[in-house]
Formats: C-alpha cells, sequence, structure tokens
C-alpha cells in the first residue's frame, strides 16, 4: 500500500486530504496546518483551530505546502 504521507517532515505546513465515513455527505475533507507527528497511526496536524489525528487509513493525499500569507491590519 502506498503511504507517501510518510515521507512528510514534522515542521512543515501541509495539507492532508482525509476520506470521511459513508455517512458523511462529502467524501473528503481538507486538513490544513504544521505537521507535529508523523507514525504508524498517521499524522498529527496543528490547526488554527487546533490538534487534528488523521489516521494513516483516512489519508488520500497529503503534500506541503507554501507557509501562510501575512495576514493584513484590519481596516476601520
Amino acid at each position: 500500500m502506498n503511504q507517501p504521507w510518510r515521507t512528510l517532515t514534522p515542521g512543515k505546513r501541509v495539507v492532508v486530504r482525509r476520506r470521511l465515513g459513508p455517512d458523511e455527505e462529502l467524501l473528503y475533507s481538507d486538513v490544513l496546518g504544521e505537521l507535529l507527528v508523523v507514525d504508524d497511526d498517521g499524522v498529527l496536524i496543528e490547526t488554527r483551530r487546533g490538534q487534528v489525528h488523521v489516521p494513516g487509513h483516512d489519508i488520500a493525499l497529503a503534500k506541503v505546502v507554501p507557509p501562510a500569507p501575512a495576514r493584513r491590519p484590519r481596516r476601520d
């Protein structure tokens, strides 16, 4: 079984496309953030909303993405 997510390096910003369950309306969902852990169980990603564990068997795609753009100051 091909597991390209195993070659990802912790500390990088990544996007992981995960398969959702058969009862879900959509087939996939993307998880975007800093990769914290890659192990036999899958990956752990720090997102804006907190840490998300994606089991290896749910990973459809995974890749490194560029750093997030700087936030613009609010206009009043």
